[in-house]
C-alpha cells in the first residue's frame, strides 16, 4: 500500500512533467506556423500559471462539472454517515460529501489529498444499493483518497483541459490567419491546423491511460480489505454493471475520477477506457477473499 502511495505521489510529477513538455511543443509549434517565438513564451507561461490554479481548483471545477451539490447530515444521513464511519475507520479526515442528481448509478473521489478531498455519490446509486453495497463503494472513493489516486487523477484531468483549450485555440487562429490572407495558405499551416486538431483527443486519451486500471483494482481491493466484506464490493459491482448508464454530465476528462465508466458506451470509449472491465474487477476480488 505505501509503495503505490509512493508511486503515485511520483507520477503526479511526471504527469506534469509531461503537461508542460506538451504544452511547449503546442507552443512552438504555434510560434513556427506564425513566425512568433515569443508565442512559446505566453503559451508556457500562461499553461504554468493555469497548472498552479487548476492545482488548488481542479477539485471545485470537477465538482462543478458534473452538477454535484454538497451536502451536510442532516441533507442524507444515510451517505454522510457512512462516510463518516469510513473516514473514522480508515483514519482519514473527513471529506466534504456531495449528491449528484442523476439516476446513473455511479460515484467519484477528487481532490489534492486527503485533508482537501472531495466525496460524491448520484442519486441513483443511492436507489439502488443497500447499506452493505453503498458501503463498499463509498470504501473505494475513500481507498482512492487514500491511496492518493485523486491527486493524479486531478492532474490528470486538468491536463486534459488546459490541452485541449490552447488546442482549439490554435486551430481558431489558423482559421482566421488563413481567411485574413487567402493568398498565404501555405501548406505549413494546414498541416499544422491537422496536428493541432489530432493532438487534443490523443493528449487526452494518453492522459487517461496514464490513470492505471491497476488503481482500480486496488481501490476494489482496499475497499474489501476496509469494510472486511468483499459480498459488499462484489455485489455493488455486478449492480453497477447491471444498471449501468451513461450520465446527463458527461466529460472524457472527469471519466477516470468515477467508480464506473460514465460516458456512452461504445467501442472507442471502451478501448480508451481507463476503467477495467467489471466481470475482470469481480473476478479478482473473488479470487482474493481469503486475503481479506
Amino acid at each position: 500500500m505505501y509503495k503505490q502511495i509512493a508511486a503515485n505521489k511520483r507520477n503526479t510529477v511526471l504527469i506534469m512533467l509531461g503537461f508542460v513538455l506538451v504544452i511547449a511543443a503546442l507552443g512552438w509549434l504555434f510560434a513556427y506556423v506564425f513566425d512568433d517565438y515569443m508565442i512559446t513564451v505566453w503559451v508556457v507561461g500562461v499553461a504554468l500559471t493555469y497548472a498552479v490554479i487548476q492545482y488548488f481548483c481542479s477539485a471545485s471545477l470537477a465538482v462543478a462539472m458534473t452538477g454535484a451539490k454538497q451536502i451536510q447530515k442532516r441533507d442524507n444521513p444515510r451517505l454522510y454517515n457512512t462516510v463518516e464511519n469510513l473516514a473514522i475507520t480508515s483514519g482519514l479526515p473527513m471529506p466534504k460529501v456531495y449528491i449528484i442528481d442523476d439516476a446513473a448509478p455511479n460515484a467519484f473521489a477528487t481532490g489534492r489529498d486527503p485533508n482537501h478531498a472531495v466525496v460524491a455519490a448520484t442519486t441513483g446509486l443511492l436507489d439502488i444499493m443497500d447499506n452493505k453495497e453503498l458501503t463498499a463503494v463509498m470504501a473505494h472513493e475513500m481507498s482512492h483518497v487514500k491511496n492518493y489516486d485523486i491527486r493524479v487523477s486531478m492532474i490528470t484531468f486538468g491536463l486534459v483541459c488546459i490541452v485541449g483549450y490552447i488546442a482549439d485555440l490554435g486551430v481558431r487562429m489558423m482559421f482566421y490567419a488563413n481567411h485574413a490572407d487567402d493568398d498565404d495558405n501555405s501548406p505549413i499551416g494546414l498541416i499544422a491546423v491537422i496536428l493541432v486538431s489530432l493532438l487534443a483527443p490523443l493528449a487526452a486519451s494518453l492522459a487517461q491511460l496514464a490513470v492505471s486500471r491497476e488503481r482500480e483494482y486496488l481501490a476494489d481491493a482496499s475497499a474489501a480489505h476496509l469494510t472486511r466484506y468483499p459480498e459488499g464490493m462484489i455485489s455493488a459491482l455486478k449492480k453497477l454493471d447491471t444498471h449501468a448508464r451513461p450520465m446527463k454530465h458527461q466529460n472524457p476528462a472527469a471519466e477516470a475520477l468515477f467508480i464506473n465508466n460514465p460516458l456512452k458506451k461504445g467501442a472507442i470509449n471502451n478501448l480508451f477506457s481507463t476503467h477495467p472491465p467489471i466481470e475482470k474487477r469481480i473476478e479478482r476480488l473473488e479470487h482474493g477473499k481469503t486475503q481479506f
